[in-house]
């Protein structure tokens, strides 16, 4: 019967020192998963709201999205039929103008205002600004141009300038991010 006791003491002790050693990893745990979440000045840089009810048609506005440039421009038709008559399988990046924008909203251009060569911010969406060959954006670090659907047509550029992650929240508010 001794060892009985003895046996249930010694089961007893090590769930007792196994449950205290997960109790203690736990609390080492937790602070360190929590510091790794995002703090609250980047949730809030997240997403960006922008109101376009004053951008004309045939106007660009520049906005902020993580600390980079967004270029939001509402296009003309004539910029709209330019863009369509390119073949988009004879481009280095080759996307239409409906991929690049939302369905029923193809006016709207939204992107990145980042060239894709190295990083350098595009001429094109302030007023006077050169466009480039193609009439949409021109890169004066290295010369790449872009055409009106914001398509890499000519220079270093490997890629299209990147469109983010949005959508129209009203007819006037569109939300990035």
């Amino acid at each position: 019967m001794a060892e009985e006791d003895g046996v249930r003491r010694r089961d007893f002790i090590n769930v007792a020192a196994v449950s205290a050693a997960g109790v203690a990893g736990i609390g080492v745990v937790i602070p360190l998963v929590s510091q790794m979440s995002a703090s609250a000045d980047v949730l809030a840089a997240s997403t960006t709201e922008v109101d376009i009810s004053s951008v004309q048609t045939g106007q660009a506005i520049k906005a902020i999205f993580r600390k980079q440039p967004v270029f939001i421009r509402n296009l003309t038709q004539r910029e709209i039929d330019a863009a369509n008559a390119v073949d988009a399988a004879s481009l280095r990046d080759p996307q239409t103008l409906e991929e690049r924008t939302k369905e029923g909203k193809t006016n709207w251009l939204i992107t990145m205002g980042v060239c894709t060569h190295l990083g350098c911010v595009p001429l094109g969406a302030g007023e006077g600004e050169p466009r480039g060959e193609f009439g949409g954006y021109f890169c004066p670090c290295h010369g790449s141009h872009y055409d009106t659907a914001a398509r890499i047509r000519k220079g270093p550029a490997p890629l299209n300038l990147q469109v983010p992650d949005y959508e129209f929240t009203s007819d006037t508010v569109v939300t990035i991010g």
